[in-house]
């Protein structure tokens, strides 16, 4: 694995840090030596994600909250700042991604949830971390989006609306907080398992990805500390797919032409 040795002592807010992908990227700040701060909307699963730290000899701080609501935002950065100082690094990856409704089952109420956990809670923490990181002349704020902000989900209509915000803001955001010498990414994640799908349905998935496997939530982890650390530090306004080659294909491998099954095998390439 890569080490970036300039995220040592850094202070590294991470979202939704609970479980998951938000937990992978956690744990592998903390490897790297900066000092993370573990929110998640659950209190035991911050505390959880911050004690496995702890135990592995990381630095991290537990600081739940819900992101789309802005007193909980304050108090997640207040907190932080008290204990550990500013956030110098702040990785958005809270969000909702269900339920799954078609647009025919969905109301407001249902919209108006994954618009305030998923985009609004972007807007807010962003909003939040922006200050202090131009009065300190630096910072790196990482956005979260899916394939369904330039593609799309079967019943999933509230969620890409929000990925598409969500690269949208990440766009506008880095034209704003530029010349404050603040740098503004995000990280595209594809099919991740992040609940423990079974073998037959990581199987089916994975025939349907180029590189022919199911993303683990530590395959996000490499491209997070890259666009955190100053080897990317000339790149800004971007979104950084990290899917296998999902969005590089025309159509899945069960409808293609060609598909894998019918590819050479290795006895062939001899």
């Amino acid at each position: 694995m890569s080490s970036y040795q300039d995220l040592e002592n850094k202070v590294v807010l991470v979202t939704g840090a609970g479980s998951g992908i938000g937990q992978a990227i956690a744990l592998r700040f903390a490897e790297q030596g900066a000092q993370v701060a573990v929110n998640d909307v659950e209190p035991t699963a911050a505390s959880a994600t911050a004690e496995q730290i702890s135990q592995s000899g990381g630095s991290a701080l537990p600081t739940p909250g819900d992101v789309s609501n802005s007193e909980d935002v304050d108090s997640i950065f207040a907190s932080t700042e008290a204990a550990i100082g500013h956030v110098e690094i702040l990785v958005n990856n809270a969000g909702l991604v269900g339920p799954m409704l078609h647009f025919f089952e969905a109301d407001e109420a249902w919209w108006r949830k994954i618009i305030d956990v998923n985009l609004t809670g972007h807007f807010l923490c962003a909003h939040r971390a922006a200050r202090p990181m131009a009065q300190a002349g630096s910072g790196v704020i990482i956005n979260m989006s899916s394939g369904g902000a330039t593609r799309a989900h079967r019943a999933f209509t509230a969620y890409d609306a929000t990925k598409g915000g969500i690269e949208a803001f990440t766009r506008a955001l880095a034209l704003d907080l530029g010349p404050y010498g603040i740098r503004v990414n995000a990280l595209m994640p594809g099919s991740i398992d992040t609940s423990g799908l079974d073998a037959d349905q990581r199987t089916l998935r994975g025939e349907n990805i180029p590189m022919g496997r199911i993303g683990e939530p530590h395959d996000m982890t490499g491209p997070a500390l890259f666009l955190a650390s100053e080897a990317s530090g000339y790149i800004t306004g971007d979104v950084i797919k990290v899917d296998g080659g999902m969005l590089a294909q025309q159509r899945s491998a069960t409808v293609d032409i060609k598909p894998p099954s019918d590819f050479p095998d290795m006895d062939d390439l001899t």
